[in-house]
């Protein structure tokens, strides 16, 4: 029901997740992250939140990508009717796509980060999302909302869209959580809630806020 994108940002410490789907609320369902941990995307035709907190959880206490989605997908007798898809702080990512979730559906593996869906229209989705990401040079947040359009470009979720997300966190930036629970164009209401994010006196006032680094950090 679901494509999403985790990826790092090379010149940083920051770690991101975008997604879209043809239902409501994509990232209250999908998205999660840890500056320090890493990043999580729980989906599929049953999505389970718990598993995207106990693989952030997993990689949290040491473990890699791949040991922590083992992990969690292994103790859920469900897991046939879920997907997980995360990524460490280091780059390393790792998914699983249960065999009852509808197709097309799977996981590609790009240089710092994952890209997974599934109830897509085609398998091109998942390639030109991922070949996007790693052909675009904008920030971390812009080239996942690029790779998201790609993807929707190439075919979407077999339904259409009703819902978008973009979350980045970073030790030294407030976390950016945006989401539109509910749109026509989702997408384009992404993009535009990101430019008031990040432009004016709120993205000023979110650059003073406490950080994993500067816990104590008041307004000026």
């Amino acid at each position: 029901m679901t494509f999403s994108i985790l990826a790092r940002d090379m010149n940083s410490d920051a770690i991101g997740g975008a997604a879209a789907t043809g239902s409501l609320c994509v990232g209250g369902w999908v998205l999660r992250g840890d500056p320090r941990a890493g990043m999580s995307a729980s989906q599929g035709a049953s999505p389970s939140t718990f598993w995207g907190e106990d693989v952030l959880a997993a990689m949290r206490s040491g473990q890699m990508a791949e040991d922590a989605v083992c992990k969690v997908v292994m103790a859920d007798s469900g897991r046939d009717h879920r997907q997980l898809s995360a990524l460490g702080l280091t780059g390393d990512g790792a998914a699983f796509t249960g065999t009852k979730n509808l197709r097309e559906n799977g996981s590609i593996a790009i240089n710092g980060g994952i890209v997974a869906g599934n109830m897509l229209t085609n398998k091109d989705v998942l390639r030109a999302m991922a070949e996007t990401f790693e052909q675009v040079t904008d920030n971390l947040a812009q080239r996942l909302l690029t790779s998201l359009n790609a993807g929707h470009e190439a075919g979407s979720d077999m339904r259409g869209l009703q819902s978008a997300a973009l979350l980045i966190v970073s030790p030294d930036h407030a976390p950016l959580t945006l989401r539109v629970d509910y749109h026509e164009t989702p997408l384009l209401a992404l993009e535009d809630l990101y430019r008031r994010a990040t432009t004016g006196d709120y993205a000023e006032w979110s650059r003073q806020v406490p950080t994993l680094t500067q816990r104590e950090r008041i307004l000026d």
